[in-house]
């Protein structure tokens, strides 16, 4: 896995790419929700499809190579405390999308708001609020 630093885009990618994956495998329509949900973001506006494809692939790349946890940390250092909160939200959305919360999803929700250092109340409080938006 390259080294060089992230910038947000890939680091907010890297934590939905782990999300999807958090349950040990990735299922083709976990992918396209993430590069719908990634796509409506203003920080991605400049991406074409293409290059969130690419995006995708690099990402996945380096969940590969590096694993979920140094991925992780890593795109922690890219992301301000503003997009740490976004990147959990996103993440808890992707987990929360197919309505199935497994006990290795549940386990990675916990562990990353807190290595994101988010406080526990908003993120309980983005975890009810997705929830709720998944229901439907």
């Amino acid at each position: 896995m390259t080294t060089s630093p992230m910038g947000p885009p890939e680091a907010l990618a890297s934590i939905a790419m782990v999300a999807i994956a958090a349950d040990g495998y990735l299922a083709d329509q976990e992918g396209q929700d993430m590069t719908m949900l990634l796509s409506r973001m203003a920080l991605f506006s400049d991406y074409s499809s293409d290059a969130l494809n690419r995006l995708f692939n690099v990402t996945l790349n380096h969940l590969k190579q590096a694993g979920p946890g140094a991925l992780v940390h890593q795109a922690k250092v890219a992301l301000s405390q503003d997009l740490r909160e976004t990147a959990f939200a996103i993440a808890t959305d992707l987990v929360l999308s197919d309505r199935t919360v497994t006990p290795q999803e549940q386990a990675f929700l916990e562990d990353l708001y807190r290595i994101l250092e988010i406080p526990s109340p908003l993120a309980q409080q983005i975890v009810q609020v997705m929830t709720i938006k998944n229901r439907g």
